[in-house]
């Protein structure tokens, strides 16, 4: 398959993880805990394969230390979701942790330091 696909669903699955994460920190109602859960989950679970498919087809399989640094910004990240529901005190800090994660795999896509 032609890695604009896997590229085009990576980036699609971003958005939608990075919107319902926000949206729980907004509102982290027990009634919403369920389906934010699924819906980050699965674009997690979509982003992570995506982003292998890509690796295998542009790289080759080979792992470079901006990778390396992107994944641990993506368990970060999604990670945020069930703090948010367990913690909801800490909302402030979780969205600047968030932001922070984000702009640091941002980095690591772009400038590919390692």
């Amino acid at each position: 398959m032609d890695p604009v696909y896997y590229k085009i669903l990576h980036v699609f699955s971003l958005l939608v993880l990075t919107a319902w994460t926000f949206a729980a920190f907004a509102n982290p109602v027990p009634e919403t805990k369920r389906r934010t859960l699924i819906v980050t989950g699965v674009a997690a679970l979509l982003m992570l394969i995506s982003g292998f498919a890509m690796l295998a087809k542009l790289y080759g399989g080979h792992l470079q230390g901006w990778m390396v640094v992107k994944m641990a910004c993506w368990l970060a990240f999604v990670s945020l979701v069930g703090i948010a529901y367990r913690r909801p005190h800490l909302r402030g800090t979780l969205s600047l942790i968030g932001f922070s994660a984000l702009l640091i795999a941002l980095v690591m896509v772009y400038a590919k330091p390692f």
